[in-house]
């Protein structure tokens, strides 16, 4: 199977300054499949806490990547969990397709974890992108990259992360709404954002009305997104 349009970003961002992918929730293993085809690390995990799902993608791997230059592992286990201290290296640690309240919840985990141990951390959530910036700013990560991509009608950010184990001014800082994902190039990138900002914070505005949130310091903060970059607000 090919991948999206999604998936193929994210697979492109990851380089071969990595001993270790863990591809977690890893979608049937497209991605991490992508990644052993590409040979871009000596290791490569699939990591899910679906047991069926784990035993399916054992018996594709076994068939098609027996002989792969890169070594891959299966792990069956909470994302949380992950054994990064068995293993020597850097390692990246991939986390899509879930929502954003979950991959803070995992990224939180594997921070406390491994407090002193840099990782790197490619992260597409589905929904909730407000709630992992703020976590991810307040765990003081530094950004290396973020991307905003179009598949079938949705809209995603990617963020390419890590923690460093001692803080150096000159790294580049999370933004609570983004900062690359508005800076475009072209016109189809242009209204790209401009929807995704627009989206965003219609989604915000109904909360707000719906009086059960106060999120007026979200709508505020999307807002000063046009005031930096030529984006329009509808």
């Amino acid at each position: 199977m090919k991948l999206g349009k999604r998936l193929k970003q994210i697979e492109s961002m990851v380089t071969s300054d990595y001993t270790h992918i863990w591809d977690c929730c890893c979608d049937h293993g497209l991605l991490g499949a992508a990644l052993l085809k590409r040979h871009v690390a000596p290791h490569i995990h699939f990591v899910d806490v679906v047991p069926q799902l784990m035993s399916e993608l054992k018996k594709k791997l076994q068939r098609f990547y027996l002989n792969s230059s890169s070594s891959w592992q299966i792990h069956c286990l909470d994302v949380e969990a992950l054994p990064l201290e068995q293993y020597e290296g850097k390692s990246i640690v991939i986390i899509a397709g879930v929502g954003g309240d979950l991959i803070t919840q995992f990224v939180t985990a594997i921070h406390q974890n491994h407090s002193t141990t840099p990782i790197d951390f490619l992260l597409c959530p589905v929904y909730q992108q407000f709630t992992l910036r703020q976590r991810l700013i307040e765990l003081d990560f530094s950004l290396k990259d973020e991307v905003l991509i179009e598949e079938n009608r949705r809209l995603y950010e990617i963020l390419l992360v890590f923690s460093p184990a001692k803080t150096d001014d000159k790294l580049a800082k999370v933004s609570p709404v983004g900062e690359l994902i508005w800076q475009t190039n072209t016109d189809e990138q242009s209204k790209v954002a401009t929807d995704y900002l627009n989206q965003t914070l219609n989604h915000f505005q109904r909360m707000q009305r719906g009086g059960d949130y106060d999120v007026q310091h979200i709508i505020d903060a999307y807002r000063s997104v046009t005031h930096n970059h030529n984006i329009y607000i509808g």
